[in-house]
């Protein structure tokens, strides 16, 4: 199943694509929101092999998600893939130069079953595609207002 939404914004790529690759400001964000974050690579900079373990609660169970850094193209793309229990993940954000003062941000996720348990998971959310991608297009708004809120401070 994909979702994918783009946004224009108001900051320069350059500082556009800072926020959406400042990984530590993501990792507080997630841990303020509830989530458990652990830095599971030794990397001083960031860079393509930087891995997480992310544990949240979903749904009244524990689920955690290992994400792992698979592509920084600066300024332009961010690729995170990652695996849950019974899902594989990849999201993709890049970003787009309009103007000097004007981006746009193009943010994808795809999720794939592991099993045919999450198949049919999968199958049964797809009956309800258009609330969830207007559910995934306010919560990436929110995103977005938030790292560039923080950008521009």
């Amino acid at each position: 199943m994909k979702f994918s939404t783009r946004r224009d914004i108001d900051l320069g790529a350059e500082a556009l694509f800072r926020a959406v690759s400042d990984f530590n400001s993501i990792e507080r964000l997630f841990v303020r929101r509830g989530a458990s974050v652990c830095r599971l690579d030794d990397l001083d900079a960031p860079g393509v092999g930087m891995r997480w373990l992310i544990g949240f609660n979903w749904r009244g169970q524990h689920r955690e998600i290992t994400a792992e850094l698979a592509q920084l193209d600066v300024p332009e793309v961010v690729v995170i893939t990652g695996n849950a229990e019974q899902f594989d993940l990849m999201i993709r954000v890049t970003v787009v130069a309009l103007t000097p003062e004007k981006s746009r941000l193009i943010f994808e996720t795809e999720v794939h079953p592991r099993s045919m348990k999450a198949r049919l998971l999968l199958q049964t959310a797809k009956l309800g595609k258009a609330q969830l991608d207007r559910k995934f297009t306010k919560k990436v708004g929110e995103f977005i207002a938030h790292i560039a809120s923080g950008e521009r401070a």
